[in-house]
């Protein structure tokens, strides 16, 4: 018995919960209308509201008639999905409205109650167009005869020639070289039912243009007025186009294949072939007009960092730090906003100071292509080292380009930044040395004079005289006891003075000792691989392996390992060009794993491109 009336209070309440959950939505009140509307045509205009309400306050129609309205529709619906359910409830209040006179016109939002609050829908502005013109005698048999038929022949028109054709739009015929062009085809339709295109489109080659398609997804029907005729139109394709010299440039005609419904001519056969029309396809070719655009040259007079940019652009800087220690990197983060070729823009030369290690700039670029021209923002990072303690400037950046508006060359600049390095902690490399000068730390120099230990035959005292007496003067055995000792000091002697001399080329002992302890420190790197939270360690210890073994074995204090001067002197040993931007790849890669992060370098891929690295180059002779 509980049971049944448990199962009954579910069923009575489940219709006031589902309520409680509808009006728990938001409220959505919107008024909706066409864009364009014809003088003298009616059309409608809706409110649709997401919950019962009542009391609908619509506004004025100024400039409207009021024709009928407002008619009140009800749509609900409910559903279960897995196990969810979901429902949704419409009210909809309709008016026929018709336009007064042409022109833009904007409707004023209305109010309505939903329980016992007040809501406001959004405003509405439509576009009226005049009534369609009468057509000439001629002008009504020039359309008669171009009425597509249901053979399968193709035919060419033009604007002139009927009710269905293209036109060749662009926003510029008189620019700028690089200044973005914008040229679209539109198809107009009227009194002809259009299916659809094919595939069978012909399009200009653009030659002395770079093309950037514009994707277009929802293609969105509109009526236009044009030559006193209103159309539904429709824009089928768009580019952008930047010239790449000077003149007039000739875009030829474009054609496109249109696939048209026709109604069948023929005599009726039934009373259903009377009621129910039908129709067959029939193809028509559109042709789209050639077009010329004018190109200025750009004017004399570029600045020395124009970097090749037409449009509108503005740039902001950030420099990670101003005072940091010697070897700890420094970020220079560049922003270029704007609008116009952003595609073309060069990147911009940043003027490290002497002794700073610079690695190749960074670019991530964010543009967005529409029918307004392509805009978005372009960041650059550079990244340097500085090597040595001391203060140094770092020069302004500058970017030039052409302000199409102002029709002028721009320059656009960073502050100046005074940068101060301290010495690095632990770091013997920081210190400022002279140009030429090794680096060589302490550690590498040796005691000399503690290998040699030189026998002194006065503390030699035998352990029997009788022995020495008995020794004949001359015999194998006196020799032995007197040659002996010094044999071996003379071979002593020999063996250290080559150590010595070996000891005493640093350069030389460096050199045969880069593989030992750059294996080393890859030994210790693969150990931290292993443990995620010593990251910062495996990458440091990466760095560090390849900088030392480049400097031992090319003899370049670290302070002065630059792209330059690691391809310079590899070039002059004759090592390939492909194993150099392999090396200058490796070290950029560490450098920014290191001090950036967020660029998302592998750690194993780096590991084992360092290791190879250093393989391929104790193949070589340096």
């Amino acid at each position: 018995m509980k049971r049944r009336f448990y199962i009954f209070l579910a069923v009575c309440l489940f219709p006031l919960l589902g309520v409680g959950i509808l009006r728990a939505e938001d409220v959505q009140f919107r008024a909706q209308a066409p864009a364009q509307v014809i003088v003298g045509r009616p059309f409608q205009f809706t409110y649709t509201v997401n919950q019962r309400a009542k009391d609908l306050r619509a506004p004025e129609f100024t400039n409207f008639d009021y024709i009928a309205g407002p008619y009140t529709s009800q749509s609900s619906s409910t559903s279960f999905v897995n196990g969810r359910r979901t429902s949704s409830f419409q009210m909809t209040f309709t008016y026929t409205l018709m336009a007064q006179k042409e022109g833009t016109f904007s409707i004023a939002p209305a109010t309505i109650t939903i329980n016992g609050e007040q809501y406001t829908s959004n405003g509405v502005k439509i576009t009226v167009l005049p009534e369609d013109q009468p057509a000439t005698n001629s002008q009504q048999s020039a359309a008669n005869n171009q009425q597509p038929t249901v053979s399968s022949q193709r035919q060419s028109t033009g604007p002139e020639q009927g009710n269905i054709f293209v036109r060749t739009l662009v926003s510029k015929t008189k620019v700028y070289e690089q200044e973005a062009v914008l040229l679209s085809y539109k198809v107009y339709v009227a009194g002809v039912d259009l299916k659809q295109f094919t595939n069978n489109t012909t399009l200009p080659d653009f030659t002395s243009f770079l093309q950037q398609k514009i994707d277009l997804q929802d293609v969105q029907l509109q009526l236009e007025n044009y030559n006193g005729r209103n159309y539904q139109t429709a824009t089928i394709y768009s580019t952008l186009l930047y010239p790449q010299k000077s003149g007039d440039i000739q875009i030829d005609p474009a054609s496109f294949e249109a696939v048209l419904l026709v109604p069948n001519q023929a005599r009726s056969r039934s009373i259903f072939d009377d009621f129910f029309n039908s129709y067959t396809t029939a193809t028509r070719t559109l042709r789209a007009p050639g077009t010329t655009i004018h190109v200025t040259p750009l004017p004399s007079g570029k600045p020395a960092s124009y970097a090749g940019g037409v449009g509108k652009f503005t740039m902001d800087a950030k420099l990670s730090g101003t005072d940091v220690k010697a070897n700890e990197a420094i970020t220079l983060t560049l922003t270029i906003r704007g609008a116009g070729n952003m595609k073309l823009l060069k990147t911009p030369a940043v003027d490290w100071p002497e002794g700073f290690e610079q690695y190749d700039p960074k670019v991530t670029n964010n543009f967005k292509t529409s029918t307004g021209g392509m805009s978005g923002t372009r960041t650059i990072e550079y990244l340097a080292i500085p090597r040595a303690a001391g203060e140094y400037i770092l020069p302004p950046v500058q970017f030039g380009y052409f302000d199409t508006e102002k029709g002028q060359y721009q320059v656009l600049s960073t502050p100046e930044y005074t940068l101060h390095i301290a010495r690095g902690a632990g770091d013997q490399s920081a210190v400022a040395q002279p140009a030429g000068v090794s680096y060589v730390n302490k550690e590498d120099i040796r005691e000399l004079g503690s290998d040699i230990r030189y026998i002194s035959a006065a503390n030699f005292v035998p352990a029997n005289d009788n022995e020495v007496m008995r020794m004949q003067f001359g015999s194998w055995q006196m020799g032995a006891l007197y040659g002996g000792p010094l044999v071996i000091a003379l071979g002593l002697f020999i063996i250290f003075r080559k150590r010595i001399r070996e000891n005493a080329d640093i350069i030389g002992v460096r050199k045969r000792q880069a593989n030992s302890v750059a294996r080393k420190r890859l030994k210790t790197a693969k150990k931290l691989l292993a443990e995620p939270q010593h990251k910062e360690q495996f990458f440091e210890e990466i760095e560090r392996a390849s900088l030392q073994y480049l400097s031992d074995r090319l003899s370049i204090p670290t302070a002065d390992l630059n792209k330059d001067t690691i391809t310079s002197t590899l070039r002059g040993k004759a090592i390939d060009d492909a194993l150099i931007e392999r090396t200058n790849r490796v070290l950029s890669d560490a450098a920014f794993a290191r001090y950036a992060p967020a660029m998302g370098v592998k750690p194993e891929e780096l590991y084992a491109q360092t290791e190879q690295l250093i393989n391929d180059l104790e193949d070589c002779k340096l």
